[in-house]
């Protein structure tokens, strides 16, 4: 049986290179990806559906983009991918902006309401399936910002992603779902401060692997 995991998040799913300038940029090849890493070690028993969308947010509404707000998504995305076994949700970076005025708590609130609409995805649109197990991934702490018009995008954003995990772990315990902090396996060592080196995406990637396996052994349907 194929096990269906659906990766939800922003840039640092979709992959995004550091550069200096900051933007605009490309993205790591698939394999590279931490996805594609945790797919090559979970073997072919298991496909992986990438949903990741640089600058996404939990649940508020970007004053630039109208198609950042994760919340205003993530419906769609489960009735377009089902069946599906497992939702790992990476967000909160972006939340952290300082124009956003989140504190940690806040941005865990809006963590809240994506696991409860995994939760209740049972259905689709039309079909039987039911809702699929739930991954909280808290992303690492930003690092120093070296670029100006990035300073001040992010500024207190390192403090309020330093706590991100700690809320995150309380909500995941109690909503009654799985929860893996990024931060004890790697930095965030793209030169921007924001996003991920090419390793961190290895040792992500492997390190979610067993993290998924890991559920699997304990939630066999």
């Amino acid at each position: 049986m194929t096990r269906r995991i659906l990766c939800f998040g922003d840039s640092l799913t979709w992959g995004w290179i550091a550069v200096n300038e900051g933007a605009p940029t490309t993205r790591f090849y698939y394999p590279e990806r931490w996805t594609g890493i945790m797919a090559a070690k979970l073997g072919s028993d298991y496909e992986i559906v990438e949903e990741g969308l640089s600058a996404r947010t939990t649940t508020i509404d970007d004053p630039v983009d109208p198609r950042l707000n994760g919340s205003a998504y993530l419906p769609t995305a489960l009735a377009s991918h089902l069946p599906l076994d497992l939702v790992i949700i990476m967000l909160g970076t972006n939340d952290a902006k300082s124009y956003y005025r989140r504190t940690p708590y806040d941005i865990a609130v809006g963590m809240s309401k994506l696991v409860g609409q995994v939760l209740t995805s049972a259905g689709g649109v039309g079909t039987v399936y039911g809702a699929p197990h739930v991954l909280v991934v808290a992303p690492p702490p930003l690092a120093p910002v070296p670029d100006p018009w990035l300073q001040g995008m992010f500024e207190g954003g390192r403090e309020k992603t330093i706590e991100l995990a700690t809320h995150y772990k309380s909500l995941a315990d109690f909503m009654k779902v799985d929860f893996f902090d990024a931060g004890r396996v790697i930095s965030t060592d793209g030169l921007d401060g924001i996003h991920f080196s090419a390793r961190n995406n290895v040792d992500l990637g492997n390190a979610l692997a067993d993290k998924v396996l890991e559920i699997f052994s304990r939630t066999a349907r």
